[in-house]
């Protein structure tokens, strides 16, 4: 029969007709061999197919090249966004990045920590699901740095990067009460998650810096922030009465969602209902009705925190502090909410 399992360093020795350690030092010190005993342990290499476990190696040595990324959606272009700002900068350090996808759930979230934990990578980038902070804990034990990503936390507790989703709120509100709208209604998704939270209250607070009631802005809770999820939340907004004449969603999926059920129903944007979403993904301008948006700079936030993670984790560990970035969102105006006409 044939060899049923890869070759391992101690099939080279046994081939090579040599200790375990002279393999070791072909393969990391060959200065150190002889040249006919490096020709016969190299031979018996190449003979055997055997490939060195990095792996292995790593934990041995104590130093992981690879990055281990958990966000909340990789099927939301914003999240593919930032994890190529990551790749990007963990490239440029030698190391790899490990991509997971907690699908915005609190338990898949833990069962990813626990695994990059089991695979002792280098540290953790991660967009938490759990607000609480509980399932970073597993990090913690391990001594594994993580860095928050899209969420500001006290610097006490860690590095983190993220755009002022207060103020990207208070941006998408401001805009659409100055364009005459009074009913307006914000698309969230779940409210556990505190991007979805941070967006209400700035939309909140632009409503009280215009002297309206917190009652002006209906608020509607989405299963998840994708584009089906959108779809549902336009149909409840269909149904409303009196119904909004604005909607601000927490993301660029739900709004482009919603954008189609408002067009399915014959309900024009914007001159029936004005629609501004958040994130400024690549689709936004390219939708049927160009998008308006809250740009959040994707790229940039995942390079900064995979940098900042890079930097704990070197040979600058030991000046390392943690900090707390957080970036400035901007408003881009498209044709969906553009006023045509004053709104009663």
């Amino acid at each position: 029969m044939g060899r049923t399992r890869p070759a391992g360093i101690k099939d080279v020795a046994d081939a090579a007709g040599v200790s375990v350690g002279t393999v070791s030092n072909v393969i990391n010190r060959p200065e150190s061999v002889t040249d006919a005993t490096r020709r016969r342990v190299l031979n018996a290499i190449t003979r055997l197919g055997y490939v060195r476990s990095e792996s292995a190696r790593q934990l041995r040595a104590g130093s992981s090249r690879m990055l281990g990324l958990l966000v909340l959606d990789m099927a939301n272009p914003f999240f593919v966004a930032v994890a190529a700002g990551a790749e990007r900068s963990a490239r440029d350090a030698g190391l790899g990045v490990m991509v997971c996808d907690s699908a915005e759930n609190t338990e898949e979230e833990a069962a990813y920590l626990t695994i990059f934990s089991e695979q002792r990578v280098r540290g953790v980038l991660v967009s938490p699901a759990d607000t609480t902070g509980r399932s970073l804990d597993v990090l913690r034990r391990h001594g594994i740095p993580f860095v928050s990503v899209d969420r500001v936390v006290p610097s006490e507790n860690g590095c983190s990067v993220a755009v002022d989703d207060v103020t990207g709120g208070e941006l998408a509100v401001r805009h659409l009460l100055q364009a005459g709208h009074r009913r307006l209604a914000y698309v969230s998704g779940p409210m556990h998650l505190a991007q979805c939270q941070e967006r209400r209250d700035g939309a909140l607070a632009a409503l009280a810096a215009a002297g309206l009631p917190h009652t002006a802005l209906r608020h509607i809770e989405a299963a998840r922030l994708d584009v089906a999820s959108g779809r549902d939340a336009g149909a409840r907004l269909l149904g409303a009465q009196p119904r909004p004449t604005a909607v601000f969603c927490a993301n660029d999926l739900l709004a482009l969602g919603v954008l189609q059920a408002l067009y399915d129903a014959g309900v024009r944007v914007p001159e029936d209902t004005a629609l501004v979403g958040y994130d400024d993904i690549e689709f936004a301008a390219a939708a049927a009705v160009p998008l308006t948006s809250v740009r959040q700079p994707a790229d940039r936030l995942g390079a900064l925190a995979a940098g900042l993670l890079i930097e704990e984790t070197g040979e600058r560990a030991a000046a390392h502090r943690h900090r707390r970035i957080v970036l400035e969102p901007e408003l881009v105006v498209r044709a969906s909410s553009l006023p045509h006409r004053r709104r009663p």
